[in-house]
């Protein structure tokens, strides 16, 4: 019984989580769809990432500074391209990322902030974009050197 009720809760959270009302101006299912149908053909054209640059080398930062970069890309698709999620390998890289869909063509970044603090020496940072691309999963680097005190002498 307590399985049954547990199932129901987590079943009417799912539910109202994935509301949207039309026009809000937030993504659609439409915008995110690039599944494969079960003849192995896609059912509407996928959108494609192209970024200027996916490697930034800051070059060396004393221990403690931020280091800010603008990955500039453009959707070279046929769709809506949206970033439905983006992360930092650690916590001290913390992306931003457009949330509302870019349009083929249309052109767009993702602002990364790395915090060296305490992170001295060679630093080789990445984000992880997941949008409705193929591959699904896309990979920007920071790489430098931060220069800082060793406190553990």
């Amino acid at each position: 019984m307590f399985q049954l009720k547990s199932l129901i809760i987590v079943g009417t959270l799912l539910f109202f989580a994935s509301c949207d009302e039309k026009g809000s101006g937030k993504v659609s299912a439409d915008d995110v769809s690039n599944s494969e149908s079960a003849e192995g053909k896609k059912d509407i054209p996928l959108a494609s990432i192209k970024f200027e640059s996916d490697t930034f080398n800051f070059g060396e930062v004393m221990e403690g500074e931020k280091v800010s970069h603008s990955y500039k890309f453009t959707n070279t698709g046929k769709n809506n391209l949206v970033i439905s999620k983006a992360y930092g390998s650690c916590g001290c890289t913390v992306p931003e990322w457009p949330k509302e869909p870019v349009k083929p063509g249309a052109s767009a970044s993702i602002d990364v902030v790395f915090n060296s603090e305490n992170r001295g020496g060679k630093a080789i940072k990445s984000v992880t974009i997941l949008s409705n691309t193929e591959p699904s999963q896309t990979v920007v680097y920071l790489v430098g050197n931060v220069i800082g005190t060793k406190k553990d002498e």
